[in-house]
């Protein structure tokens, strides 16, 4: 049987509070039963914090309400995330009064906490896990949906995949799309000029010289999409701009997310995503551009692969609103989904879902349901007058 994925659309039929997102993640923490199944249990809940000057985070509002919601069924809170972004995020409205809770480092405050996990994987052999929220008995991943530009889109999988682990871990996670070779200099010929056409053929600086070896071309994985302008003019076999390269970091992701909930057993992770102000790039760059989608809603599940491919689905009705787009980036309406027309078609988001359900997290196969609906014989939850989008 498909699993449940309760979802809130961002539309609204009323003027009234009742209608908007916050109501609705009211429905979704009913329907997933929180306040149950926490009750004298540590709850570690999972956001990013974002950095810097950005303000398309997840509203403390939202915390609020799951915060409490874990404090009336007898459970005890706190919110986790990088120490960098634990330790700025009072400039962007996150404390514990804000929040109703306290912040803690995922890794301590030194980002020395960690549990070695051995996995080898490419350039990986060991992954360091912050140990703070291993120590809970309880995980709320609440996810914050946006683009992002090593692969495609960010959501309930790189909130653990990147925020559960310590820096050194998180460099190595974005340094395995080097591990496969992309370029072979001996197939350069003898033009000596050759290095810097590749270089200038691309518009997005995505090529360029090896800092420590000249002669090497390096390829920021960020900024390409794929357009292919630097194989027309890189000779025959000496660059590859393949998806192994690119879906290196998609898979690093699953099997990251595998290494943290191996350690919540028996139905002790519940998953929860806001797709609103959707921007291009991931919260960590620290700073909010424009919305390139609309707002769609609020996601809930206990399953993450499920939810997360509820998340993509809903997300990839949409048109991009191209005016918000910024101008240094190429929109390729070919490519697919709305957020891999933006960063190319190799960052496709749906493989991260596959690699997913490969590792056993879960089903690509769900059940939306609507929670402005009331479940059939429940008369405890009055329907809200909206349409699901």
């Amino acid at each position: 049987m498909p699993s449940q994925v309760f979802f809130g659309s961002a539309k609204q039929r009323t003027l009234a509070a009742s209608d908007t997102l916050p109501a609705k993640l009211d429905l979704i923490i009913n329907r997933l039963r929180i306040r149950d199944r926490v009750a004298k249990k540590t709850v570690a809940i999972k956001m990013h914090l974002g950095g810097n000057i950005g303000y398309s985070t997840i509203h403390p509002v939202f915390v609020r309400k799951v915060v409490q919601a874990v404090k009336d069924g007898g459970g005890k809170p706190f919110v986790t995330d990088t120490a960098g972004a634990c330790y700025s995020s009072p400039n962007r409205g996150y404390s514990s009064e804000t929040l109703g809770c306290p912040i803690y480092p995922v890794a301590g405050p030194n980002d020395k906490n960690f549990k070695a996990i051995h996995h080898p994987f490419k350039n990986i052999t060991d992954w360091f896990l912050g140990t703070t929220m291993l120590e809970a008995d309880f995980l709320i991943n609440f996810a914050h949906v946006k683009g992002h530009p090593s692969c495609g889109f960010g959501a309930l999988f790189k909130n653990l995949a990147l925020g559960a682990m310590i820096g050194k871990t998180r460099g190595a996670i974005h340094d395995t799309c080097h591990f496969d070779p992309y370029f072979f200099p001996e197939k350069l010929g003898s033009d000596p000029a050759i290095l810097d056409k590749i270089v200038a053929a691309c518009p997005h600086q995505g090529l360029i010289r090896d800092k420590d070896n000249p002669k090497v071309l390096h390829l920021h994985f960020d900024n390409c999409n794929q357009c292919g302008r630097c194989l027309k003019v890189a000779p025959p076999g000496s660059l590859k701009i393949d998806p192994a390269n690119f879906h290196a970091f998609i898979e690093c992701n699953a099997i990251a997310v595998k290494l943290v909930l191996d350690h919540f057993f028996d139905g002790n992770a519940t998953f929860l995503a806001l797709a609103n102000q959707l921007t291009p790039v991931c919260d960590c760059f620290g700073f909010t551009g424009p919305s390139i989608l609309p707002d769609v809603g609020i996601f809930g599940g206990d399953d993450i692969v499920a939810t997360e491919q509820a998340v993509l689905d809903e997300t990839g009705k949409c048109k991009l609103i191209a005016e918000n787009v910024p101008e240094s980036i190429e929109i390729q309406p070919s490519a697919g989904h709305p957020f891999s027309q933006i960063h190319g078609p190799l960052k496709d988001p749906y493989v991260l879902t596959k690699y997913g359900e490969a590792l056993g997290l879960g089903s690509r196969k769900y059940e939306l349901v609507d929670v402005t609906l009331a479940p059939p014989g429940d008369k405890g939850m009055a329907p809200i007058s909206a349409t699901h989008m």
